[in-house]
């Protein structure tokens, strides 16, 4: 099903998967391959939560960012096609 615009388009960087992403201990350091910033559906930069933390942290972030529900489920959608995107990929590969 398609989940309706939780707002207009924000300046992102719109592929925030753990391999774009430089971590030191537990700190974020860097962010890798920011040629695809520009604008995009907020909850795109959302699929970092998704694809790195247990469910009590993804908690912690959506308060911390103050998410709305319908924003927060687009994210996990936006995840979800990029995980299977990578298994069409890595199958063929």
């Amino acid at each position: 099903r398609e989940l309706p615009p939780s707002g207009p388009d924000v300046l992102g960087h719109r592929d925030l998967i753990p391999a774009n992403l430089l971590v030191r201990g537990d700190r974020l350091v860097g962010v890798l391959d920011c040629g695809s910033f520009g604008p995009a559906d907020p909850a795109l930069d959302l699929v970092a939560a998704w694809h790195l933390f247990d469910r009590s942290r993804r908690e912690t972030v959506r308060a911390h960012l103050g998410s709305s529900q319908l924003e927060w489920q687009r994210g996990a959608a936006w995840a979800f096609q990029q995980a299977m995107g990578l298994v069409w990929y890595y199958r063929s590969t």
